[in-house]
């Protein structure tokens, strides 16, 4: 297998992948319908970021000692298991708030989203979950030519990966910005803020009880 055969073939196991509804298209999703284009790109920008950094770990074997390593998986596995949970309580509570009470009650001066704030959310969803480095180290040997730098390939696919995920997440900010009148009323919101928090509750549930 060549290096343009390796790179089609991945970015076709890749794209099935990227337009799988997971995590990181519910936070997106949920950034672009509460707060806006700019932030939602963030968002993706951070997802992003978090998977290159881990396609490109897994390249160097960083990603391949933690799958070996018991206890630093466990570490890492129970630091992204607790931060999924914390998001995930934040955004149902919020959810359940009744109108006109906590922060609902200030609804009319919301605090404005931050680029670091919301690319942050989005890279450190993706950094602590250990499944993403150990889909990388199972993944990526399969698709790397005999003798071709692991590193440099590791690193290209990885990017292709990303650049995949770039233009579904894009899809999805201008699907939900052409329907934001709609998606914006109170009820739609507290709608998803409640179905992401779930989301982000189940994955950071499942991922502190499993045990690989």
């Amino acid at each position: 297998m060549d290096l343009t055969h390796a790179v089609l073939s991945f970015a076709v196991l890749g794209a099935l992948l990227t337009i799988t509804p997971g995590l990181d298209t519910a936070l997106v999703l949920r950034a672009a319908v509460t707060m806006g284009r700019g932030p939602a790109f963030a968002t993706a920008l951070g997802v992003g970021a978090g998977a290159l950094t881990w396609g490109a770990a897994a390249a160097v074997g960083v990603s391949a000692l933690l799958t070996a390593s018991e206890v630093a998986y466990t570490i890492l596995r129970a630091a992204g298991a607790a931060y999924m949970i914390y998001l995930g309580v934040r955004m149902v509570a919020g959810a359940l708030r009744r109108p006109g009470t906590g922060d609902d009650a200030v609804e009319t001066a919301p605090a404005v989203p931050t680029f670091w704030n919301t690319f942050g959310r989005g890279l450190f969803t993706n950094l602590l979950n250990p499944k993403v480095g150990a889909f990388y180290v199972a993944v990526l040997p399969q698709f790397i030519p005999h003798g071709a730098s692991p590193l440099g390939v590791g690193v290209l696919l990885a990017l292709v990966h990303d650049l995949e995920g770039i233009l579904w997440f894009s899809a999805i900010i201008a699907g939900a910005g052409a329907l934001r009148g709609y998606l914006k009323r109170r009820q739609v919101r507290r709608a998803i803020d409640g179905g992401t928090g779930a989301v982000l509750l189940g994955f950071g549930v499942k991922l502190g009880l499993s045990s690989n």
